[in-house]
């Protein structure tokens, strides 16, 4: 499996995608303070939920070059359990912005400032892509196809969403639409196309405490009370505690809802492959990474059929660990190469 150190490059342009933000939800002491140049949206579904886009545009001295010089795609970003559009917002907005990218950070009903859908979970792999395609559809419809981003069990919607571009299966809230083509995927700390049992019986038999730890953290929400396990479960040991205080407290309320019925997701998997689909995957993994190991990263890349890149020094949560940058600039690298993103 390829290792990369993280390179730099010129930075490049971007396009212009608009839409009407939605009126305000009430503000709760928990809200994500936004930065700079970020606004909070929300976008209306066919059902009538709304839900919240963080969205950072490209800074004002990024400019086209030229009139030929080919436009940035923009990048929408999708979270995975127990974050929502903040964890974006935070390190990869504001870099990708000022690297002349449009950036947008969707959360997932019933995470984050989003709507709560009725039932006891907030959605499947069908819902959840479709209401991205929505958003997709809406709004960036004049702008050059997206690079969709999606983390952790947000990569596997991402990965769904792939797979009905190459079937070109009719969305489920509108019948007569298909799924909006992308310039580009990216995988990042994903989940793997077969879920995450694969990962857990690893565990099990391989490292056992790693694999208690795991299960304390994630299906009991000790990480929530244990800074030292929160941080071992998403970040690096060297994460100050003030900063692993902050993003506990962040994720504490991030989700209102379980993202999925696990049992009956793990049932529907593995994900379809996509079978004439033309859009460019990168697999970006990290070498720290406590929740997708090794075999979990290796079996993304084969899917794909491209060799995933792991980065050195990060963790799981690779947007927000404290070399941030280190992905981030793997990433970027790889969205300047023409060939790696889809005409």
């Amino acid at each position: 499996m390829a290792t990369s150190s993280f390179v730099s490059f010129p930075r490049l342009c971007s396009p212009k995608a608009k839409f009407k933000p939605m009126a305000a939800l009430s503000k709760s002491s928990t809200t994500y303070e936004l930065k700079k140049g970020q606004n909070r949206l929300y976008h209306k579904l066919p059902s009538g939920l709304k839900m919240e886009v963080i969205e950072q545009r490209k800074e004002k001295n990024e400019k086209r070059r030229s009139e030929k010089e080919k436009e940035n795609p923009p990048l929408v970003f999708v979270h995975g359990s127990y974050h929502a559009a903040w964890c974006w917002a935070e390190h990869w907005l504001p870099f990708f912005s000022s690297s002349g990218f449009d950036s947008y950070a969707i959360s997932l009903l019933a995470q984050g400032e989003s709507d709560e859908p009725l039932g006891t979970v907030a959605g499947t792999l069908e819902t959840h892509a479709s209401d991205i395609a929505n958003f997709i559809e809406s709004n960036l419809s004049s702008s050059p196809p997206p690079v969709l981003i999606g983390h952790s069990f947000g990569g596997l919607i991402v990965q769904y969403y792939l797979a009905n571009i190459s079937n070109k299966q009719p969305l489920v809230t509108e019948a007569t639409n298909a799924y909006p083509d992308l310039s580009g995927a990216v995988l990042v700390c994903s989940v793997p196309p077969s879920g995450n049992s694969g990962l857990v019986l690893r565990y099990l038999f391989t490292k056992p405490v790693a694999a208690f730890k795991v299960t304390l953290s994630l299906a009991a929400k000790r990480f929530q009370t244990s800074i030292p396990l929160c941080r071992e479960t998403f970040f690096s040991s060297a994460m100050d505690d003030h900063l692993v205080q902050r993003y506990q407290d962040l994720m504490k309320e991030s989700s209102r809802m379980p993202l999925f019925d696990l049992k009956k997701l793990n049932a529907s998997l593995p994900v379809p492959k996509p079978k004439e689909n033309s859009t460019k995957v990168m697999v970006l993994g990290a070498k720290d990474d406590f929740i997708v190991d090794d075999e979990g990263l290796k079996e993304t890349g084969r899917f794909y059929d491209v060799e995933p890149v792991c980065v050195e020094g990060v963790a799981h949560d690779m947007m927000l660990d404290c070399s941030w940058e280190k992905g981030a600039e793997v990433l970027l690298y790889w969205l300047s190469k023409p060939t790696n993103l889809s005409a």
